[in-house]
């Protein structure tokens, strides 16, 4: 699974896990619903970092915890 696809699904994960909607976590993170929607609907393949910690703060969460999961450890080198 590539970087965007496991970025993609843990939004959708915190999402459900929070009861959030789309429109919520915009309000929550004071990141553009457009640009939540631009990352889930695959229009922004690389989300910068400051946007993730911004959605990170929306969810209450760090952005290690955003991170830490198995399917982040267990990524392939993308560079080969």
């Amino acid at each position: 699974m590539d970087i965007y696809s496991v970025v993609k699904n843990r939004l959708l994960q915190l999402c459900e896990e929070k009861k959030m909607s789309i429109h919520k976590l915009a309000m929550e993170s004071a990141v553009a619903p457009s640009t939540i929607k631009n990352i889930l609907y695959g229009k922004s393949k690389n989300p910068g970092i400051v946007t993730l910690k911004m959605l990170c703060d929306g969810f209450g969460i760090s952005i290690v915890e955003f991170f830490n999961t198995e399917k982040f450890a267990n990524l392939e080198q993308e560079i080969k």
